[in-house]
């Protein structure tokens, strides 16, 4: 049986490729005192469905390619906000922003009229 890995996609940027980091603790010898090791390996992702910030789970497969020796096997949980996400309302935000100061000077505008 493959030896099953579970990390975060660091990098989703190569074609049917994705680069997943594992965490693992261990505890110094002498000291006693526990430290987290990362470890970055890169997995096969046939359906490019993987994006970066995913929970994925990886197995070892036959070598892929000359630094390839994972697979995808499944998406544990997907972030729920996503960076591509908020770059989508940081776009949308200066528009609001401009909507939102006609409608103010056209309030004013009311204002005066009504004044006079």
């Amino acid at each position: 049986m493959a030896k099953q890995l579970i990390g975060t996609v660091s990098s989703a940027k190569g074609d049917k490729t994705i680069v997943v980091t594992v965490q693992t603790r261990k505890t110094h010898p002498l000291y006693r005192k526990q430290y987290t090791v990362s470890k970055k390996f890169m997995a096969h992702d046939e359906k490019n469905e993987a994006v970066a910030g995913d929970k994925v789970a990886i197995a070892e497969t036959r070598p892929l390619s000359a630094r390839k020796r994972h697979v995808l096997s499944r998406i544990i949980e997907k972030p729920a906000l996503r960076a591509d996400s908020l770059e989508a309302t940081k776009a949308d935000e200066p528009d609001r922003q401009a909507s939102k100061s006609k409608a103010d000077k056209a309030d004013k505008a009311e204002a005066k009229e009504a004044a006079s």
